[in-house]
């Protein structure tokens, strides 16, 4: 490979990373008053699966429309109270403390329903190489 092919892959790759940092921020930037913070991603033992570590804060009075993951949602709410609609069961509120699993492919949302900030520490373990989240009309 010539030094001028090294140069183009290098580059090619720092575009592709800088495009994926700019997606992700713009993603997480889309709706206002919810803030999700990447804290840690692993491969697993188990072929083409990854743990993904998220918070979650969510302003009051702010709701987290429909959605989906590529696997399943481990939950731990770290403050205020949050309501989640999972499917069509009643909601079910929970506080700081309280945890919840939402299995792989199920639609949810998620309310601030107090009135202060309501945050959860939320582990996903998916198919890698999925988008994290998807949107459900």
């Amino acid at each position: 490979m010539t030094k001028h092919q090294v140069k183009r892959k290098i580059l090619a790759i720092a575009a592709l990373v800088v495009g994926s940092v700019l997606a992700s921020s713009a993603a997480q930037a889309q709706q206002a008053g919810v803030t999700r913070t990447d804290l840690q991603r692993h491969d697993l033992s188990a072929p083409g699966r990854e743990a993904v570590q998220v918070r979650v804060d969510l302003a009051p009075g702010v709701a987290f429309g429909k959605h989906t993951h590529p696997g399943e949602e481990i939950i731990y709410v770290l403050e205020g109270s949050l309501e989640y609609q999972i499917e069509d069961k009643p909601p079910i509120t929970l506080k700081a403390g309280d945890v919840l699993f939402i299995p792989a492919g199920t639609v949810h949302a998620a309310r601030n329903v107090g009135n202060v900030t309501g945050s959860e520490l939320a582990t996903y373990i998916v198919e890698k190489g999925k988008p994290l989240l998807a949107l459900v009309k």
